[in-house]
C-alpha cells in the first residue's frame, strides 16, 4: 500500500419485524406486485438481534437491490422505511416489512455497530464462494486482489467495489485478522459482493504460493519501493497485494511477493488509505488494456 509506513514498520420494550402473514421464508414477489405490504414492528433476524449462521444482514440501497437480483441469494426478509421502499422500487415486494428508521436503528445496531442502513436492509443467505483453484487457475489475463490483515469493513467493501469496476476475479483475505462479511461491508461494496467473490483462505502465504504456480506475478504495494506501479502493467496475470491500514505488508507477505512497487505522489501526503491505493493501482493496471 502506498507509503503506509516504511519497510521497517511492516511487521508489522422489545420491538419486532414481523413477516407478512402467509409468506414462506425465501418466497418473493417482484416489485410491482399487487399485494400491499403491511406495517410491522421490528424483530431481530436471529437470537440476540444478530444473524444466524449462514445468514447475515445487508444494508444500503445498492447492496440490497443487488442481493435481491442475485438468484444465488435466499432472501429471508426485506425491511425498509416507507419512503425508501418507494424510492427503491420495492413497495410491492412480497417480503417487504415496513419499519421506521428509529426501529431499524435500534434493532440493526445490535447486530452491527456500524449499521448505517440508509433505511433499507435485507436478511440474506451467505454466498458460497468458489474455491481459489477453480476461480483463479484457469489461464488467461487475470487480476486478483489480496488483502493482508485489512480489518476495517468499510475499506474492504470499498476494495470490493474497485475490484468490480476493474474486472478483478476475486478479493482474497485471510480467514483470521480480516473483515468478515457484515452489513457495513456490504453497503460499502455497493453491490459488488454479488459479482466479485470474497475468498477467505486459512493461509495467505500458501495462497500466494499457489498463485505463483498458476503464473501470477505477485505484486506488493509498498510506500518505500523504488519501482512505480506502472512496472507491473506488463504482466498478464497479476496478484495485487495490499497491507493493513497503518502497517503495510507484513514481512513474510512482502517476502512472498515477486515485485514491490509504490504509487508515486507528492510529499504533501504521507500515505493513502488502503482502498484509495487499491483503486489507483487497479487503474494503473487497467490502462494496460486501454
Amino acid at each position: 500500500m502506498a507509503r503506509e509506513g516504511q519497510r521497517g514498520d511492516r511487521r508489522d420494550g422489545r420491538t419486532h419485524f414481523r413477516r407478512p402473514e402467509g409468506r414462506e421464508p425465501g418466497r418473493r414477489e417482484r416489485p410491482g406486485g399487487n399485494r400491499r405490504p403491511v406495517s410491522v414492528e421490528v424483530r431481530s433476524g436471529g437470537k440476540g438481534g444478530g444473524a444466524q449462521e449462514g445468514q447475515h444482514w445487508i444494508f444500503g440501497r445498492h447492496a440490497v437491490l443487488a442481493a435481491l437480483n442475485n438468484p444465488k441469494r435466499d432472501i429471508g426478509r426485506l425491511v425498509a422505511t416507507e419512503q425508501m421502499a418507494e424510492q427503491a422500487g420495492i413497495a410491492g415486494h412480497a417480503l417487504l416489512e415496513k419499519a421506521t428508521r428509529a426501529d431499524m436503528d435500534h434493532m440493526l445496531a445490535r447486530y452491527d455497530a456500524d449499521a448505517t442502513h440508509g433505511g433499507i436492509a435485507a436478511y440474506a443467505s451467505t454466498l458460497n464462494p468458489p474455491s481459489v483453484e477453480s476461480l483463479l487457475k484457469p489461464e488467461g489475463r487475470s487480476l486478483v486482489i489480496l488483502l493482508d490483515q485489512v480489518s476495517d469493513p468499510h475499506n474492504v467493501g470499498a476494495v470490493m467495489r474497485t475490484a468490480a469496476a476493474f474486472g478483478a476475479r476475486a478479493v482474497i483475505a485471510p480467514e483470521r485478522n480480516a473483515a468478515p462479511v457484515t452489513g457495513a461491508l456490504a453497503r460499502a461494496a455497493s453491490g459488488a459482493l454479488e459479482s466479485v467473490p470474497y475468498l477467505r483462505p486459512t493461509n495467505l502465504s500458501r495462497t500466494l504460493a499457489m498463485l505463483k504456480e498458476w503464473g501470477y506475478w505477485r505484486i506488493g504495494l509498498d510506500g518505500a519501493a523504488e519501482k512505480p506501479i506502472e512496472a507491473a502493467a506488463e504482466f498478464e496475470r497479476v496478484a495485487l497485494v495490499l497491507g493493513a491500514e497503518g502497517k503495510g505488508l507484513r514481512r513474510l507477505t512482502a517476502e512472498n511477493c515477486d515485485l514491490l512497487v509504490s504509487i508515486p505522489m507528492s510529499d504533501a501526503v504521507e500515505s493513502l488509505n488502503v482502498s484509495n491505493a487499491a483503486a489507483i493501482a487497479c487503474y494503473a493496471l487497467y490502462r494496460r488494456d486501454a
